[in-house]
């Protein structure tokens, strides 16, 4: 530990204690609906039989990563709103950053097996079982967690090793990249540098492997010239693309870009959107969307 600070002070979202209470309670609806819905979604996978197949499996780790995401952050923010205790240790900024950087980093890649999973499956539906399979699925799952395990491990060694000697308000309700980068009082250009490069290789060859997966789908589908298949294949992939799109985007203009260019409101609100709202949202758009697990989600609520 080279930091002369021994804690940070987050700023939260407001000092009024009217529009504070306010935030706490929807925060905290957010939060238990995003918890339920995940939690839901995870015990229907894991026990219904007819659940147990390549794009399921990669679903329930995006369930997984989506009760992790939250639980990263929101617990402090909501302490922050209803108790006012904004410090959080050195060491504990430091654990939040590291964890929140590495459940973003595997989503980010999870998302991109998820849509080649979705390509083998529309593309060529006679391999899919062999292409996809039981090994191939485990090693693609094990090779995201350790890839955004080790990219969170390199972009925190780089933050959590400068001299923080001077102020020690984060302009955000969680230890984030950029405002963290900014209370440093060494240089931190070179290590932006590379911070920028890792992140910007890695996160535009997901996104990559994303995009190109979808253009193969949207041509088999205009290739087949099937009413039928147009309606359910843009009816699901429509939904995953536009999750994907709005997660993509907000985690790279809040990461891949320089420190310089933080904004202390617009930032809150893209944080928000991939912290907050997708966790939210994934679990609706990929099962709701599927009499599969419509089905299986059914069976379990009627159980509890």
């Amino acid at each position: 530990n080279l930091s002369a600070v021994s804690e940070f002070v987050l700023v939260g979202l407001s000092d009024a204690p009217e529009i504070r209470l306010l935030l706490f309670v929807l925060f905290l609806l957010i939060y238990l609906a995003t918890i339920a819905g995940n939690i839901t979604l995870l015990i229907a996978l894991s026990t219904d039989s007819h659940l147990h197949s390549p794009m399921y499996f990669f679903l329930g780790n995006l369930s997984l990563l989506d009760l992790l995401c939250p639980t990263i952050t929101m617990p402090k923010m909501l302490g922050t709103l209803l108790l006012e205790h904004k410090e959080i240790s050195f060491s504990g900024c430091l654990f939040q950053h590291f964890s929140l950087i590495a459940v973003v980093g595997t989503e980010i890649f999870l998302l991109a097996v998820m849509a080649y999973d979705r390509y083998v499956a529309v593309c060529h539906p006679l391999r899919y079982l062999s292409i996809m399979s039981t090994k191939l699925c485990a090693q693609l799952a094990l090779g995201t967690w350790a890839t955004g395990l080790l990219n969170s491990l390199l972009h925190t060694s780089l933050v959590f090793t400068l001299s923080f000697c001077g102020p020690n308000k984060i302009q955000q309700y969680y230890c984030d990249l950029p405002p963290v980068l900014a209370l440093s009082c060494s240089s931190t250009h070179s290590r932006e540098l590379v911070i920028l490069v890792v992140a910007g290789v890695l996160g535009s060859s997901a996104c990559m492997v994303t995009v190109v997966s979808y253009i193969c789908i949207l041509l088999e589908i205009l290739a087949r010239r099937s009413s039928g298949i147009w309606h359910k294949a843009f009816s699901t992939c429509g939904c995953h693309l536009a999750i994907v799109c709005l997660f993509y985007g907000t985690t790279i203009f809040t990461y891949v870009r320089p420190s310089f260019t933080y904004s202390l409101h617009w930032d809150r609100v893209v944080s928000m959107l991939y912290g907050m709202l997708t966790p939210l949202l994934n679990p609706i758009i990929y099962s709701l969307r599927n009499k599969e697990v419509k089905c299986a989600l059914k069976r379990v609520i009627s159980q509890v």
